[in-house]
């Protein structure tokens, strides 16, 4: 699992001089993009959510295509269109911005539910069907979406559908004091990003998507991760729990995260780690505990205390 360390740690190092103070939050956007998973971004205008999208594919040497979500947005704007060509006289195929490898969706819930839905195919089975014809996405190919929770006016809550097919969300935060000084000297002249180096070429990256996969998981961790997920089903203040798709992403960026670590098992660990930010945006709360306020992520960490873990031993191959 070296080769997987050395390889993200190259990937953090590069991003981390443009996105300063914000080691956690790079690391689990290397964890998404190791494990072929998409993440939304949820915070406050001006922290560096574009920034981020941008720094990782500048590192890895991927396209990367931003898709500005507005209300009058339609799903063609997203996918692309067929047109008819007047000296062939056929259609050809015009992709959209989703044919990229990496695809910025910045404020998504700014777009009504039906261009939304236009990211569903794409992300879930990387291809894009129009007018009866499929066409596959490159690879590595990975979504960004931003929303701002604060500023609700003139947008679209997600559907679960789309949710659920984000393996991580996370936060970006306000950088602390010294992180935020730092930011302006770095910026006095120019940005950085305009200097930011390719550090990983494509074959890389997908050799150690691949090897990945073969993280070890004794029958206990995976026995814990359903443990979990049964338990947001079964949880009072929960209408509609994880699915079983939301158990495979935490089981999947657990084994990104042990590779990252420098080994090849998961441990309990990794689990509890990355259990909030795989399965608490899946959760649908129930409408008694929405009038109670009930934050999703106190859900998580109330299961995460109840949930038995598994003893220490790990199986060696």
């Amino acid at each position: 699992m070296n080769i997987v360390a050395q390889i993200a740690e190259r990937v953090i190092n590069n991003v981390e001089s443009v996105i300063i103070g914000k080691h956690d939050v790079i690391e689990l956007t290397l964890l998404a993009l190791l494990c072929q998973g998409h993440i939304l971004i949820e915070d406050v205008p001006g922290t560096g959510k574009t920034i981020l999208a941008r720094a990782v594919a500048r590192s890895i040497g991927c396209t990367f295509r931003r898709i500005q979500f507005t209300p009058d947005m339609l799903p063609s704007d997203v996918t692309g269109v067929s047109v008819f060509n007047q000296k062939e006289r056929e259609f050809e195929f015009r992709p959209g911005p989703v044919f990229s490898q990496i695809v910025l969706a910045d404020e998504i819930n700014r777009a009504t539910p039906k261009t939304q839905s236009a990211l569903l195919e794409a992300m879930d089975e990387r291809q894009v069907t129009v007018d009866g014809q499929t066409y596959l996405m490159d690879k590595p190919f990975m979504v960004l979406a931003t929303q701002n929770p604060i500023e609700y006016e003139g947008t679209f809550p997600l559907p679960e559908a789309q949710l659920d097919r984000f393996m991580l969300r996370i936060h970006m935060g306000y950088p602390d004091k010294s992180s935020e000084i730092s930011i302006l000297g770095a910026q006095q002249y120019a940005h950085p990003i305009s200097n930011l180096d390719q550090v990983v070429s494509k074959d890389e990256l997908l050799e150690v998507q691949e090897a990945v996969k073969q993280v070890y998981a004794d029958e206990s961790i995976k026995e814990y991760i359903v443990n979990l997920a049964t338990a947001t089903r079964d949880h009072p203040d929960v209408y509609l729990g994880v699915s079983p798709r939301g158990s495979l992403a935490l089981y999947r960026t657990c084994q990104a995260l042990a590779a990252l670590r420098r080994r090849d098992y998961i441990i309990p660990d990794d689990v509890k780690l990355l259990c909030e930010p795989t399965m608490a945006h899946r959760l649908i709360i129930s409408p008694a505990a929405r009038i109670k306020n009930v934050d999703p992520k106190e859900i998580v960490q109330d299961i995460l205390s109840t949930v038995s873990v598994p003893g220490a031993h790990v199986s060696q191959r």
